[in-house]
């Protein structure tokens, strides 16, 4: 599946602006053959924007959502968006998953809160792996931080992934993380890994770009530079299929060995 990471900060405060340039990528990478969009963390409404994460948040079927599920419809490609989701009083840092004719595929919550700033604005996910089937691949979703926890993408390993979308807000100086980790992430747990930044300085955060889609072999697919841009690769099931029979990590695995992790 030709996949489409939009590399990009929008337009930090403003929904209606962000909604322009997701329809725009959204027409780009349909028009390159892409059957999936996937945008940064938060790229709804903007990462940095202090209290306006709680004003602009939305529920996952909320008035954006529509908004989004038309822009999917009308360009016939899947969206994996970030966007802060309001549920009664709590907010989650969210991403959702939308098929090409617009159905609400799967909604994930941010189980792993990075740093002060969105412990102050955002309330812990409780469901670690969250799936869906997408053009004969099974889509796992998780953001940004989750990804730098070995056992998080095991579990997603475990539990049959073989393509995992991340929306990021990457920044500096922890690049070392789309240039090294990610890829080893892939490796590892021999699945794809697509890995979406945020670019640019918003508020205190400077955003390193460098996103990337690396396959199981701990290769990057594809590897955007430090500005907006729009960078395509494919998710093949025939080359994971081929490296799982080759790099049998899962099959090898002694789990009564294990314990101590938990």
């Amino acid at each position: 599946m030709r996949t489409a990471l939009l590399q990009s900060s929008g337009r930090p405060g403003s929904v209606a602006e962000n909604l322009k340039v997701l329809d725009a990528a959204a027409g780009r990478a349909a028009a390159a053959g892409a059957g999936l969009l996937v945008t940064p963390e938060m790229f709804l409404t903007g990462y940095a924007i202090g209290d306006g994460i709680g004003r602009l948040a939305e529920p996952a079927d909320g008035d954006s959502a529509d908004a989004i599920a038309e822009i999917a419809g009308r360009h016939g490609l899947a969206l994996a968006y970030g966007y802060p989701e309001r549920d009664g009083e709590a907010v989650f840092n969210s991403v959702q998953l939308l098929a090409a004719d617009g159905t609400r595929l799967a909604n994930y919550r941010k189980t792993h809160l990075f740093g002060r700033f969105e412990r102050d604005h955002f309330t812990p996910g409780e469901t670690p792996v969250v799936q869906a089937e997408l053009d004969g691949l099974t889509v796992g979703l998780m953001i940004c931080y989750d990804v730098e926890f070995p056992e998080n993408v095991r579990a997603h390993a475990l539990a049959g992934t073989d393509l995992l979308l991340v929306p990021t807000a990457q920044m500096h100086p922890f690049q070392f993380v789309a240039e090294s980790l990610v890829p080893v992430r892939a490796w590892e747990s021999q699945m794809y890994v697509a890995y979406v930044n945020r670019v640019g300085r918003e508020g205190e955060f400077e955003f390193v770009g460098l996103s990337t889609l690396a396959g199981p072999d701990g290769i990057a697919r594809a590897r955007a530079g430090r500005a907006e841009e729009l960078v395509f690769a494919d998710a093949d099931r025939a080359f994971l299929a081929a490296s799982r029979e080759a790099n049998p990590y899962l099959k090898d695995r002694r789990p009564g060995l294990y314990g101590s992790l938990l």
